[in-house]
Order: C-alpha cells, then sequence, then structure tokens
C-alpha cells in the first residue's frame, strides 16, 4: 500500500469524523510519510509499519465518541462510544458491551421498581379516599388514617427510590467513560 492508498483509505473511513478532527489526523499521517521517506523508507514500508488504516480509523472514532460520550453527557453518546469500543475486537464485545448491557437492564429494572413503588403508593392514597364513595367495591381493613400515612411513606420511598436511581445512573455514566477511556488505553499501547 502507498501514500496515496493509505491516506485515502483512512479518510474514508474517517467520514463520520468532524472535518477538523480528520484533517489533524489526515495532516499526522502525512507528516509520518514524509519523516519516513526523509530517513530513506518507502511508502510502502511507512504504510505497513503505521498498520492498517481502518483499524487506526476505528480507534480515532473510538476515542472521539469516548470524549464526546465524556463532554456532552447523554444516552446517546454513551452508547455511540460503547459501540465504536466494541468495533475494536472481540474482546471489547465480551469485556464492554456484554457488561454494558447487563448494567443497563439493571438500571433499567431500578427504575421500573422506584415508578412501581411510587405508583403503589399513590394508588393507595386514591383508593383511601375512594373508599367512602365506593363501599361495595372497596374494602379497607386498616383505619383511613393509618391507610394515608401508609401511602405517603410508600410514594417517599419510591421518589427517594427515583432519586437513588439517577445518581446511580450518574455513577454509571461516569464509570462507562472511565472504563471506555481505560479500554482504548490498552487498546493503543499493542
Amino acid at each position: 500500500m502507498n501514500k496515496h492508498e493509505f491516506l485515502t483509505t483512512l479518510k474514508n473511513n474517517l467520514a463520520s469524523m468532524p472535518e477538523a478532527e480528520k484533517g489533524e489526523i489526515l495532516y499526522d499521517y502525512e507528516e509520518h510519510f514524509r519523516i519516513g521517506q526523509e530517513d530513506g523508507k518507502s511508502e510502502e514500508e511507512i504504510a505497513a509499519s503505521l498498520g492498517d488504516p481502518r483499524f487506526i480509523a476505528r480507534q480515532f472514532k473510538a476515542d472521539f465518541s469516548i470524549n464526546q460520550a465524556a463532554t456532552n453527557t447523554s444516552a446517546g453518546n454513551i452508547f455511540k462510544a460503547v459501540l465504536a469500543t466494541v468495533g475494536l475486537g472481540f474482546f471489547n464485545l465480551v469485556f464492554v458491551f456484554g457488561p454494558f448491557m447487563g448494567l443497563v437492564g439493571a438500571l433499567i429494572v431500578f427504575f421500573a421498581a422506584a415508578l412501581g413503588v411510587t405508583v403503589g403508593g399513590l394508588g393507595t392514597l386514591l383508593v383511601v379516599f375512594l373508599a367512602p364513595a365506593f363501599p361495595d367495591f372497596i374494602a379497607m381493613d386498616v383505619s383511613p388514617v393509618v391507610a394515608v400515612f401508609m401511602s405517603i411513606g410508600t410514594t417517599c420511598l419510591g421518589l427517594l427510590m427515583f432519586i437513588g436511581c439517577c445518581y446511580l445512573a450518574k455513577f454509571f455514566y461516569k464509570g462507562t467513560v472511565k472504563y471506555l477511556k481505560w479500554n482504548m488505553d490498552i487498546i493503543t499501547r499493542k
């Protein structure tokens, strides 16, 4: 592979990145070729020493996605970063994507549980107020005062669980970004 083929392949594989980032990367690799030629190496030798331009592009895209996720917090950015990192190899499919999806599933379950407890508390409060109007359909074995306090407590517990889930989600997001950066450091040290 000569210089033109290498740079064209790299450029085509970096198509989804912003032009400024892409320009910097291409300039750096042009410099690699210029310095290598000054040292008396052929374009083919330089290209072989740099590696596969498709893999290099995947590394840059993954690194860019991770940095985007670190600076702009959103679910879309973290999913893009995880998917870009998974694209770097089978190891990442097992050690990044699998645990990530498992933790996302657990987080969804925690949010659903918080919502369920909150709705249950509000439902109990609704039953307390509807029981006198529909005595044939709603039977209460506890005092209405006790039921009101139980429903307030249950609703508050659900809201506290929801707040805790929000903090857990923030911690999970930051932890995922740190793990992806660590993973990229390991991959780029090969």
